[in-house]
């Protein structure tokens, strides 16, 4: 092996004035949700660790380090070719252009200038840092916050798409005010890589190996699973434990590399966490956050807490315990990749990217329960968080990650064991009865830049609810899929022509804010947008008659022939009525119509109903 460099630099450091490209063979940009959102949880919480509210920004500078790990590059012709690290490059290359189309809020003099550190200009032509030619486009239009369609495109391209509006969606509240250009800061400056540069190919994948094949380490599931069995002291009942153990992570690994590990800190959070950390600097971590980040030390030394004493309990706690709520966490994530006969919740809040949901839904579970009453549980509380998720988000409110975690390690505490159904309903019917935020605070719900999925699955929901309870079939999936040459988007009925508005919205900011309430908006497939979007209303109008049941009812003709339409209308008392103009008036009416669909569909009354069903 010849000349190896490492050296620990700044994400300043690593980024400003350095192009990095990617070999041909080099695999896809394949980080998913999940990853996405712990980058962000990771970063937001060590800075949190220090900041406060008040500190003059040069404190940053004596702000806490973080590590983000390691790249190997190996360097050809006065290039830097990624051989490991290109999925957190990109990650943070795309982060960087989220925080860059953030700022501007409070002037520019309070901008952090991130420009350089995610392209360069020669010759009057932009090139990004990370520059791989395919993906281009797709990060000029993310950088110029213009609309770009992924579909057809190649999997890198369409995970950046997807990876972006992850952030748009994921990036807490609280950074988004005074604290931002403190968080810039501190991530360009005090967050550090290792950058270890090989000068061929042959010497860089050669440290790329030893660094991930050679003396691989232990997992904490394969920690815990040594402790536990060291415990058993009948050598029959230790190859039984072993046995049903292996089976239990086997299946679980077969849905996903990671899903094994999230199961545990799902599992024992849902049953065991009584306390969690204070967010506020030098607080300690408590269980929740220790059975995050140490499952296995947390069950070694908490094994009599645990009721961890005899061989009998460690047997019970493999053979028992794991195997019931392996099960359960299974189903759940099941449930939560294809819409399930009476999980459906559980997929519309997967949708939602709310993975917190998976260890509420575990905590009101017993092993006696029977699989009925299982899956009871799991719809009671699926319907909670789906009810809970949509008044947040029609007020505006997160529902990040770091934003709902203590939330919703309160609903575990209350919920924890419930054994009836019915008391788990009563309990979380009170727990709604008490938020202050329903649909009936704000009635002026629009689209903006960072909420635009959470209205697609809106309008989705509602749009399948009017037709289902018509007398037709679901077509939820349909509206919400992604890769197909259909894909359904959201339609302004109003196009974007202030002056034609001009008599009603004499400024163009108050004709653009109505434009986008959720009264004006519709969910049809992306080539009617493209033949139609730019035309009067009176035009599309006849064009919406031809369309889904929420876009038809704009049109008489929906209200003619069509008994299954006018028995809903008729047993719910929904205003329905149609438009044939659509002034000012007529978007209030729309507006009034979707909540009052939405108080429907997210109904804290389903609860109690469900229980005793």
């Amino acid at each position: 092996m010849r000349e190896v460099q490492g050296k620990a630099k700044t994400v300043r450091e690593l980024l400003q004035g350095t192009k990095y490209s990617i070999d041909y063979y080099q695999r896809e940009y394949k980080w998913e949700q999940k990853q996405i959102r712990e980058l962000i949880d990771d970063l937001t919480d060590a800075f949190l660790e220090d900041y406060r509210d008040g500190h003059p920004r040069e404190r940053v500078g004596d702000y806490g380090r973080y590590f983000l790990g390691s790249i190997i590059v190996s360097e050809k012709q006065g290039t830097s070719y990624i051989v490991d690290g290109q999925q957190r490059l990109t990650s943070l290359t795309l982060l960087l252009i989220f925080l860059r189309n953030l700022q501007g809020k409070d002037g520019p003099e309070n901008d952090v200038d991130v420009d350089e550190l995610i392209f360069s200009k020669k010759y009057g032509k932009k090139s990004f840092n990370l520059d791989v030619p395919e993906r281009t486009p797709c990060m000029e239009a993310l950088f110029d916050q213009k609309p770009y369609d992924e579909t057809d495109r190649t999997e890198s391209i369409q995970n950046i798409v997807a990876r972006y509006r992850d952030i748009e969606e994921h990036f807490g509240d609280a950074l988004k005010e005074k604290s931002l250009p403190y968080f810039v800061d501190w991530l360009i400056e005090n967050v550090h890589l290792v950058e270890i540069t090989a000068f061929s190919d042959d010497d860089a994948y050669t440290i790329f190996e030893t660094m991930n094949d050679r003396g691989l380490s232990l997992s904490p599931t394969d920690m815990l699973k040594g402790y536990v069995l060291a415990n058993i002291v009948d050598e029959g009942r230790r190859t039984t434990a072993n046995d049903r153990w292996k089976e239990r992570v086997r299946l679980l690994e077969d849905v996903g590399k990671e899903v094994s590990a999230d199961f545990f800190k799902a599992w024992l959070r849902s049953q065991h966490a009584k306390r969690i950390r204070e967010r506020k600097k030098g607080a300690k971590p408590e269980e929740f956050d220790r059975i995050g980040t140490e499952f296995h030390r947390w069950v070694r030394d908490q094994s009599k807490s645990l009721g961890l004493n005899e061989s009998d309990d460690f047997f019970r706690f493999v053979d028992r315990d794991l195997d019931f709520y392996s099960r359960q966490y299974l189903r759940i994530v099941g449930a939560s990749t294809q819409r399930t006969l009476g999980l459906e919740p559980i997929r519309y809040n997967a949708q939602l990217g709310f993975t917190l949901q998976n260890m509420v839904l575990l905590a009101p579970l017993r092993p006696e329960d029977t699989d009925q009453q299982a899956q009871q549980k799991l719809r009671l509380v699926g319907r909670y968080i789906d009810i809970l998720l949509a008044w947040r988000q029609w007020n505006y409110r997160t529902i990040s990650y770091s934003g709902m975690t203590y939330a919703m390690f309160v609903v575990i505490r209350e919920i924890r064991g419930k054994t009836q159904p019915d008391e788990l309903a009563a309990t979380l019917h009170k727990m709604l009865s008490a938020e202050t935020e329903t649909f009936a605070t704000t009635d002026t719900l629009r689209l903006h830049q960072r909420n635009s999925w959470f209205i697609r699955s809106l309008l989705a929901r509602l749009t399948d609810y009017v037709e289902i309870e018509s007398g037709g079939a679901s077509r939820y999936e349909e509206y919400l899929a992604e890769q197909t040459k259909n894909r359904h988007e959201i339609e302004h009925i109003w196009g974007d022509e202030p002056e034609t508005h001009a008599e009603e919205f004499p400024y163009a900011g108050e004709f653009s804010e109505y434009r986008n309430r959720i009264g004006g908006l519709l969910l049809l497939p992306k080539k009617f947008n493209a033949s139609f979007g730019k035309r009067p209303y009176e035009e599309k109008r006849e064009q919406y008659n031809g369309q889904n049941l929420l876009a038809r009812s704009l049109h008489a003709n929906c209200y003619n022939l069509n008994p299954g339409f006018l028995q809903f209308t008729e047993r719910t008392g929904l205003p329905f009525q149609t438009h044939e103009q659509f002034h000012k008036q007529d978007l209030d009416a729309r507006q009034a119509l979707y909540r009052q669909i939405a108080e429907r569909v997210w109904d804290p009354a389903l609860l109690l109903q469900e229980a005793e069903s």
